[in-house]
Order: C-alpha cells, then sequence, then structure tokens
C-alpha cells in the first residue's frame, strides 16, 4: 500500500522509471541526502534480458531481473524505495512540477517536486514473434547487437532491414559470424543496388520474399516465414523491430525530441523544460544499460548542485 502523502509535501526530485538510469539516480541523490519520489510501473526492458556480459563488473555476466534487484536493494540502503505505479500526467505551478500519480492499488495521489527526471525507456515495435518473452529468455530473439554480438558468435544469424540503413545491422553483426542472412521486412524493397554490392562484397546473403512472421521450433530455434512460402530456420534472430521513445509526460511540458520521439538534452542531462531532466534509452545516443547508469550519474550531480542546498542539522544528541 501507498503511504498517504501531504498534500503540503514536496519532493526535491520525482524520478519517472525504476530502470537502471532511473535507480541509479535515485541511489545518487539519495546519498546526496536528497528526498525524492522514484515512480515505476515495472515495465523496464532490463527485466527481458537473461544475461548481459557487458556492463562492468560482472565477469560471468548478470540476468536483467537480477540487476534490477540488485540497484533496488542498493536505494533502499540509502533510505529510498520504489513506488509502483504510474505517473499519468506532468505539470507546472508556480515553481514546483507536479504529478498525478496512481499507485498499483488504484490510488490516485498528487505529487510535488522541484525537479523531475525522466528515466521511461523505449517501446518497441515489430514482426509478430511467437512466444516473444520465451524466445528472448532463450536468447533465440535479441534485441541489442552491441550489447550481446559477441555472444552469438558463429552462430546462424538472422536479421531483418530497417527502415534506416536497412543493410547495416546485418554488415555489423557479419564481423561476429560467417553466416549471416538479412530478410525484407517490407512488401517494397528497400535495397538499391550499392546496398545490395555491400552485403554481396561482406558475403551476406539477402532474401528479399517480405518476411511475413517468425515461429520457434521445439528446440527454441527461430523459423523465419517469408511471403513465397519458403521458411528459414535460424539460431539467433534480431528483428532490428524499431522503437519509440516513452517521452510523452515530457512532451506534454513543452521539451523537445529528435528521431522516434526521443528527447534531447544538454551536456548535464536537461531538456529544454528548465528542470526536466532525461536519460537512458527515452534520450538521443546510445542505448547501453551502462550509458544509462553514467547519464543518471551525471544528472543526479547536476539537479543536486541546482538544487537549494540542505545544510546538515547536528544530530539532536549534539545539540
Amino acid at each position: 500500500m501507498t503511504p498517504l502523502i501531504p498534500a503540503s509535501h514536496v519532493f526535491d526530485t520525482l524520478i519517472v522509471g525504476g530502470g537502471p538510469g532511473g535507480l541509479t539516480a535515485g541511489i545518487y541523490l539519495r546519498r546526496f541526502t536528497r528526498n525524492i519520489a522514484l515512480v515505476d510501473k515495472g515495465r523496464s526492458r532490463l527485466r527481458l534480458i537473461p544475461v548481459s556480459h557487458n556492463y562492468p563488473g560482472f565477469p560471468m555476466g548478470v540476468n536483467g531481473g537480477q540487476l534490477l534487484e540488485n540497484l533496488e536493494r542498493q536505494l533502499e540502503h540509502y533510505g529510498g524505495r520504489v513506488m509502483r505505479g504510474e505517473i499519468m500526467g506532468l505539470g507546472r505551478a508556480d515553481d514546483l512540477f507536479t504529478a498525478e500519480y496512481h499507485d498499483e492499488d488504484g490510488g490516485e495521489y498528487q505529487l510535488k517536486a522541484r525537479t523531475v527526471l525522466i528515466a521511461t525507456g523505449i517501446a518497441d515495435a515489430g514482426l509478430p514473434i511467437e512466444n516473444w518473452r520465451e524466445a528472448v529468455a532463450a536468447g533465440a530473439v535479441r534485441l541489442c547487437p552491441v550489447c550481446d554480438g559477441y555472444d552469438v558468435l558463429d552462430k546462424k544469424i538472422a536479421v531483418a532491414t530497417a527502415e534506416k540503413n536497412p543493410v547495416g545491422h546485418a554488415l555489423f553483426m557479419r564481423t561476429f559470424s560467417h553466416d549471416v542472412t538479412l530478410f525484407e521486412r517490407g512488401p517494397e524493397l528497400v535495397l538499391d543496388a550499392h546496398d545490395r554490392d555491400r552485403l554481396k562484397e561482406a558475403g551476406v546473403r539477402y532474401v528479399d520474399s517480405p518476411l511475413l512472421g517468425v515461429t520457434m521450433s521445439e528446440d527454441m530455434k527461430p523459423v523465419l516465414h517469408t511471403q513465397d512460402g519458403a521458411e528459414y530456420l535460424a539460431e539467433v534472430f534480431y528483428p532490428m523491430l524499431g522503437e519509440v521513445a516513452r517521452s510523452e509526460l515530457a512532451v506534454s511540458l513543452g521539451a523537445q525530441t529528435s528521431d522516434c520521439a526521443e528527447l534531447v538534452v544538454d551536456e548535464h542531462q536537461c531538456t529544454t523544460v528548465q528542470g526536466l531532466y532525461a536519460i537512458g534509452d527515452v534520450v538521443c545516443g546510445l542505448n547501453q544499460i551502462a550509458v544509462a547508469a553514467g547519464q543518471a550519474a551525471v544528472a543526479a550531480t547536476r539537479i543536486h548542485n541546482r538544487l537549494p542546498r540542505a545544510f546538515r542539522r547536528a544530530p539532536a544528541d549534539m545539540a
């Protein structure tokens, strides 16, 4: 149950999103002794990751859900906690931000904060894939070539074309495997002669019949079905789904966005709205756990230094 929050209470910072970026920012701000509210609805993409091998400090890799649990425990160690639920709207009143908070038990509250940090991530969209979550958990469908290309060395890799730079991801994966096939995503062929020559030179096979969907074999291998009725068995599939940043809350306050609705921020992670910060996949840049954590450190430190100083009082037994 969410405890009653007095209407007069003002948080130093409201953090929206409890993924690795939001939790790291919360840890920093609590260690700065700041009064924070961190609201999360439990949809971090990190929970989909069976194991990450490129996050520093875990030589044998770390499960995405376990990393989130570790971060939540660390936040709790410094007196913070995750408030389960969703921020349904943001506004401004005088010099404060106001937020409409709906908790997981159906309660509705208004939160007030001097600053807001958006860490809401992105939403995937794309091809129909059978048993999506199970396929991701098994490592048969993967979402991030930068994150785990090394983990699929010399496997039979399938990639789907992307709207922008349609052959780029296939060429990137070719550095990890000699067996890469690029599948056409849409009914209209998007590859020109130059793109086809690049694929041929790199040794990447190209299937131009549009990809209709993906099912999973009994041993959890992706089977790709094309419009001409053919089926192709792979060991790993990178759908390159495309993504849209969950930036609606910031946009409602006038924050500027770029491609895929990603928020534009400065070197301190501040959006174009004063006092409104953003980190992680929701901002323009490289979508990586380590990047989100680094941005969290930058943003939290900036927020702390910009807020009114809260000088420490002597403990009561020393007064």
